[in-house]
C-alpha cells in the first residue's frame, strides 16, 4: 500500500533492487516498521489478505543493533515459513534489551489459494536501513528470491 502523504499509518512497499527485491515497512514506532517490513516480505510470496492468521507462532531473536536485528527478525520469519510451511499475515514485535520478541499469525501455505509467486531465500544486509525520522520509523532491506 502506498500513500503520497506522509502518514503516520503503518504501512510497507517494496523498492527495486536488481536481481532481487526491497522490502520496506513504515511506522510510528519502531515495532511497527519491524512489522510492516514482514508484512512486505510476505507479499512478495503472495497477497497477505489471502493468508488467514489461524495459528500463532513466536520467536526471539539478538543482535548488537537495530539493523542486524531486522535481518535476524526477517530470517527468523523466513526460516519458520520454510520449517512449518506456513505464510504469515500479521506480526507483533516487542524489543527488550538485547533483541526482540515476535509474533507471527497465518496458515499452512495452500498453493491454490495463495498462489506463491517465489520462494524467498533470506534477508540481506543490502539496502539495510533502520531510522527514525520526523517521528516515523522506517525498517527495510532486500530479500533474496
Amino acid at each position: 500500500m502506498r500513500s503520497d502523504k506522509l502518514s503516520t499509518q503503518p504501512r510497507w512497499e517494496h523498492f527495486a533492487h536488481d536481481a532481487d527485491v526491497g522490502v520496506r515497512g513504515w511506522g510510528s514506532t519502531k515495532a511497527e516498521a519491524f512489522e510492516q517490513a514482514a508484512v512486505a516480505m510476505v507479499a512478495v510470496i503472495t497477497d497477505p489478505e489471502r493468508i488467514r492468521p489461524a495459528e500463532q507462532i513466536e520467536t526471539e531473536c539478538e543482535a548488537p543493533d537495530d539493523e542486524l536485528l531486522l535481518v535476524d527478525w526477517l530470517n527468523a520469519l523466513i526460516y519458520e515459513m520454510a520449517t512449518r510451511r506456513m505464510l504469515f499475515r500479521r506480526f507483533e514485535v516487542t524489543f527488550n534489551e538485547s533483541g526482540l520478541r515476535g509474533r507471527a499469525w497465518g496458515e499452512a501455505v495452500d498453493v491454490a489459494r495463495h498462489q506463491p509467486a517465489v520462494e524467498i531465500k533470506g534477508a540481506t544486509y543490502t539496502g539495510l536501513r533502520v531510522t527514525e525520522c520526523d517521528g516515523r520509523w522506517v525498517a527495510q532491506c532486500v530479500v533474496d528470491v
